[in-house]
């Protein structure tokens, strides 16, 4: 019997996983399907919020540590599995801010560079973007990585750690509790004991806690993004070689030239599949943005399941009711943004060490939010499939 059970193999639970087993615990992280195949792999990998400044201090306070480690992560898992996850600090343009005012009061407070620039200082950074540009605000340090990439990376990372054990397309069907206490969790592949239990399920660890009458208000938000293929430019150049936010849709570049756009927000339940009029609308915004995509392959259309939460403010710590069993879970749109940070102040909580942050505003059982300001989707904020395609990382 492991030290710690870990139900999900995204991001979140991998890096846990990998952090809990570097300082010397044993560990068996448990995965409905395959690790990284879900709403990790789903997302466009930008290591920031899209509009920072609409998001509560938590959320910054955890995206504020997240940036700052990413960079010694990549190094990490570059070092330990020689999986390059493509972290680039190459910056974000913002085009069509309405709230300008609003963005550089936040940047002044976080003390994040933020400035606005003129058309010919966009068009220097990206030349092909369409015609009628004024102006924009420019975030020099944002950065981005590949997060498939990122997943292989971290699940090659667990392969090597001699205490780790990963049990794959073994879903979740209960936990195991006895005496108020949670010891395990009953599989597909039958019964898994541990001291702790730790739930990273993403959209689905809701459902799991309500059948111990425990409420975690985490439920699905779909997002549908797709992925073009583009030709070699002038002068050894990419189409795109920074990320592009313009009326809450996004352009991301990848390090082969490849560009996705991003992203849809419908709160369907757990469907996940594609539809037409999301694929229209998502080729109408990445061809606006950047017309030459309109003669460009589109290679992929999928959608994921983003873990959406009251104000978008995760939920870490320990589950009030039940001893032993721990959640991280909650993330909406910025799973990828915050998992340095949230993973480790949940590991910080389970060793006893001092908190990177002040635990309590992400509290399991914290008073509900009222249920309109669920991950602020009137704001348009950003982030978020299936294990087909791994987009364009071969």
């Amino acid at each position: 019997m492991n030290d710690f059970l870990i139900i999900g193999g995204g991001v979140i639970g991998m890096l846990t996983a990998s952090q809990l087993a570097e300082a010397g615990h044993g560990v068996t992280l448990v995965e409905r399907g395959r690790c990284g195949q879900e709403a990790s792999w789903a997302g466009g990998g930008i290591v920031s919020p899209l509009y920072p400044w609409r998001y509560s201090e938590p959320v910054s306070q955890l995206a504020r540590h997240a940036e700052r480690e990413y960079g010694v992560l990549a190094a990490h898992l570059f070092d330990t599995t020689g999986i390059d996850i493509e972290y680039r600090q190459k910056g974000l343009l913002y085009l069509r801010v309405d709230d300008g005012e609003r963005a550089f009061a936040w940047a002044q407070r976080q003390g994040w560079p933020l400035e606005r620039v003129e058309a010919s200082f966009i068009y220097a950074k990206e030349p092909w973007l369409g015609e009628g540009i004024h102006d924009g605000l420019w975030m020099p340090t944002l950065g981005s990585v590949r997060n498939p990439r990122l997943c292989r990376a971290l699940r090659a990372r667990l392969e090597a750690l001699p205490n780790v054990e990963v049990v794959e397309q073994a879903a979740v069907q209960r936990l195991v509790v006895e005496r108020g206490r949670a010891c395990g969790v009953e599989t597909v592949q039958g019964r898994i004991a541990a001291g702790r239990v730790i739930l990273c399920g993403g959209a689905w660890s809701g459902a799991l806690l309500a059948e111990h009458d425990v409420a975690l208000p985490v439920r699905p938000v779909k997002g549908q993004m797709m992925l073009f293929t583009t030709p070699p430019m002038p002068g050894g150049r990419q189409l795109l070689e920074r990320v592009v936010l313009a009326d809450g849709r996004y352009l991301i570049p990848r390090g082969d030239g490849r560009v996705l756009v991003g992203s849809t927000l419908e709160q369907v339940d757990f469907d996940k599949r594609t539809t037409e009029e999301a694929r229209d609308s998502l080729w109408q915004s990445a061809v606006a943005m950047l017309p030459a995509l309109a003669e460009c392959e589109v290679e992929h259309h999928w959608a994921g399941l983003r873990p959406g939460a009251p104000d978008g403010i995760p939920f870490i710590g320990a589950v009030p009711g039940l001893e032993g069993l721990y959640v991280n879970a909650g993330h909406y749109r910025n799973g990828l943004v915050l998992a340095p940070a949230a993973t480790r102040l949940l590991v910080d909580l389970l060793l006893e060490r001092d908190p990177l942050v002040d635990p309590s505003p992400y509290r399991p059982g914290r008073r509900r939010a009222r249920s309109a300001a669920l991950c602020g989707l009137d704001r348009g904020q950003g982030d978020g499939v299936d294990d087909v395609v791994d987009q364009g990382t071969a």
